[in-house]
């Protein structure tokens, strides 16, 4: 299967299942589809700087991984169409994958190839590269691979103090984790500024972490960012010679994916340590779930 062809067929977690028809109403430009996301869904941790405060019961939808999902229980909220903006308060919690995974799926279904990446968004907190997922999609026009970040609206374009264009993220403000790891690998950067910095984590465990769930992603298989599995290291683990080769070859290929494409993903679906199980560990729950 041609590269393009793959990321324009909906998956298990980009098919917008029973809620299709509704996709196919939406305007298909990027910028478009971008604000329906953010008028669909609130990110979990910044819900306060809409003046949101959001109930455990709410939060719950941060555990659920189909877009097609997402879209049910949007629908059940508020019927309206899609492109119809939901207050602040009446939107689904969700964070960056889910505003990912949403903007995938709605690019799919206007036959534009898009796909999820894992990686770290160096314009949240200066000097640190926080845990991030943004969009990245084909441009035909240009003939490139585009990186949108569909989580950013104006709101937190202020808050963050963002000043590029977030429907075409450049490349250093938005490392995949692949690059991050190369990084680390090469004694460019300090693996200790990569992570989640609210919670206090970081290092090189964190940065192979999302390395796996951008190669799964890429195998279109986007898991929770807590998702865990194969030879995914532990906070603070260290990581033997053997899972460091085969992370550097993980890394090598993510970085240019189309042209490693066939080799990506017989490792992403043969190599038991990468490959995504039925069943992964949720570590904010703390128990084992079925994809």
């Amino acid at each position: 299967m041609r590269v393009h062809e793959f990321y324009t067929r909906p998956a298990a977690m980009t098919s917008a299942g029973r809620c299709a028809p509704l996709l196919a109403a939406l305007p298909g430009d990027v910028p478009a589809l971008a604000a329906v996301a953010q008028g669909l869904l609130i990110h979990e941790h910044i819900a306060a700087a809409y003046g949101v405060t959001l109930s455990e019961e709410e939060r719950a939808s941060v555990h659920v991984r189909p877009a097609g999902r997402l879209l049910d229980l949007i629908v059940a909220r508020d019927g309206r169409p899609l492109d119809v903006p939901r207050a602040p308060e009446a939107r689904l919690a969700g964070n960056c994958r889910h505003f990912t995974v949403l903007m995938t799926a709605m690019l799919r279904a206007h036959g534009t190839p898009a796909r999820a990446r894992c990686g770290f968004g160096g314009y949240f907190t200066e000097g640190f590269f926080e845990d991030h997922w943004v969009c990245e999609y084909w441009n035909a026009g240009e003939e490139r691979w585009i990186l949108v970040d569909a989580q950013i609206d104006g709101r937190q374009r202020e808050l963050f103090s963002i000043g590029f264009d977030v429907t075409d993220v450049p490349r250093d403000q938005f490392l995949v984790a692949g690059s991050a790891w190369a990084r680390f690998r090469s004694g460019a950067a300090d693996p200790g500024r990569f992570g989640l910095s609210f919670i206090g984590e970081a290092g090189d465990w964190w940065i192979a972490g999302n390395l796996m769930r951008d190669a799964a992603a890429l195998a279109n298989v986007e898991v929770l960012p807590w998702d865990c599995w194969g030879a995914m290291p532990r906070e603070g683990e260290p990581i033997d010679e053997e899972r460091c080769a085969l992370f550097d070859r993980v890394a090598a290929l993510t970085q240019e994916p189309d042209g490693a494409f066939p080799e990506l993903l017989r490792l992403s679906q043969e190599d038991r340590r990468l490959r995504v199980p039925a069943t992964v560990r949720n570590a904010v729950r703390r128990r084992d779930e079925p994809l």
